[in-house]
């Protein structure tokens, strides 16, 4: 029991001191180190660790996105039968509202997900990496489970439909209480069809 005990801890203390090496690489200056070793490293960290420093330098929104997906699942008679559309940003604003301490996923899984995308496809919804293509499988994991937990059921398919509202311009000070620039149209993205594995949403 001893020697179990001592193993487990001894795992634990090496996963933990590899996780920060592997973090502090990324976050580092680029060295011959970080670069040699860059694929194991970022392997490691994204999508899960990524790093940034949007603490010090915040970036505030300057769109409300809404993101819904529905699914397809194919009948025993061979029929497509297609969902109608679920509400992913709504579950997870009100997991948020009037809760004082908020999960993380509740926040920022889905948020960060999508922000990560856009940084990595094109217009056409192409992965052109690895890491684009890992960025993809992520967004649709997040997803299919949120659909399976709210839902249940099977599905074969998933596809997601994102509508960004620009934020008005706040009024300058001392005027009307009106914005000094209306906001934009609102503009809606299809994403393509993906296939959903299985075991990624617990069937």
């Amino acid at each position: 029991m001893r020697a179990a005990t001592s193993a487990a801890v001894f795992l634990c203390l090496t996963t933990v001191l590899v996780h920060v090496l592997l973090v502090f690489l990324h976050v580092a200056p680029p060295n011959p180190l970080s670069q040699q070793y860059s694929r194991q490293v970022n392997a490691w960290v994204f999508p899960l660790f990524e790093q940034n420093w949007r603490l010090f330098a915040p970036d505030p929104e300057s769109v409300n996105r809404q993101i819904s997906a529905r699914t397809t699942h194919t009948a025993p008679d061979g029929t497509v039968q297609v969902s109608g559309w679920f509400e992913l940003t709504a579950v997870d604003s009100s997991a948020v509202k009037h809760n004082v301490f908020p999960s993380h996923t509740a926040q920022n899984m889905l948020r960060r997900a999508w922000s990560s995308y856009l940084e990595h496809h094109g217009g056409d919804d192409r992965p052109r990496s690895q890491r684009a293509l890992m960025i993809q499988r992520y967004l649709t994991n997040i997803a299919s489970e949120r659909v399976a937990g709210r839902r249940g059921g099977s599905f074969e398919a998933i596809q997601l439909r994102v509508v960004t509202v620009p934020i008005a311009a706040p009024a300058p000070a001392g005027g009307t209480g009106v914005a000094a620039v209306a906001p934009g149209a609102a503009d809606t993205r299809y994403l393509p069809w993906w296939k959903v594995e299985a075991d990624s949403h617990g069937n």
